[in-house]
């Protein structure tokens, strides 16, 4: 029984996450699929797992050097007329841009001297290394275009655990801060085309945003799907 109860727990909080991301994303989108009706018709016990793809790409962060990225995503099939919820993990690494590390390093010289007695240290951070796993979850609004494409915008949310590395910074409180676990959010729009029944490829663009880091993205990939295409999806349209 407190199995069943903590399994419960769970769906009701998926069920909770996916209903935020679907508001969310009814705020931001100006214009809705043809399809689209009112929240009352979203039925979010229909959700379940088509398909799985990766992607590549490169993004270009404020504070760190531009990266390239990868990652995968799964599609959950939909929650109500055109919302399509899409999971997805991706990962990249770069060095911290020179600026930032000379910002960093006045700020921490200005800590010491600022100890009782002062301490005057000429502070040598070096390369800083920069890496950040996320995780998230997407809502798009799918459209159906001609010759078998399809087209979609939404928005999302996401968790990245950050982590900073560096000879510099090794043992210190300046790892510490980089060392972080921060929410963003994120908007985005892309395009799909069916090659088969089960292979589809895409591409993507999307902005990321969270406390300490901005950046735009660009990915493409491909997914395969283990079930038909969804009523509305089917090629030749």
């Amino acid at each position: 029984m407190k199995t069943r109860n903590g399994m419960g727990s769970v769906a009701r909080c998926m069920r909770a996450v996916t209903m935020g991301v679907a508001l969310g994303v009814l705020s931001l989108t100006i214009a809705t699929p043809a399809s689209a009706q009112g929240l009352a018709d979203y039925d979010y016990d229909q959700l379940s797992f088509r398909g799985i793809g990766a992607w590549v790409g490169g993004n270009w962060p404020t504070r760190v050097e531009s990266a390239a990225t990868f990652g995968v995503r799964a599609d959950f099939g939909y929650a109500g007329p055109g919302l399509r919820i899409s999971p997805h993990v991706g990962y990249w690494s770069s060095t911290m841009k020179a600026s930032e590390v000379d910002e960093l390093t006045t700020r921490v010289e200005e800590l010491l001297l600022q100890q009782d007695p002062p301490i005057v240290a000429d502070v040598d951070l070096g390369s800083i290394d920069w890496a950040d796993l996320v995780i998230g979850l997407d809502a798009h609004f799918v459209w159906a275009v001609p010759y078998d494409f399809l087209t979609y915008a939404g928005a999302g949310f996401s968790a990245h655990v950050t982590n900073g590395s560096g000879r510099g910074i090794e043992g210190t409180f300046v790892e510490d801060l980089i060392d972080s676990f921060a929410a963003g959010v994120n908007v985005h729009g892309g395009v799909e085309y069916l090659a088969t029944d089960r292979l589809r490829v895409f591409a993507e663009a999307r902005y990321e945003l969270q406390a300490d880091l901005r950046y735009p993205e660009l990915r493409t990939g491909f997914s395969i799907y283990l079930s038909e295409p969804a009523s509305g999806e089917e090629r030749g349209r």
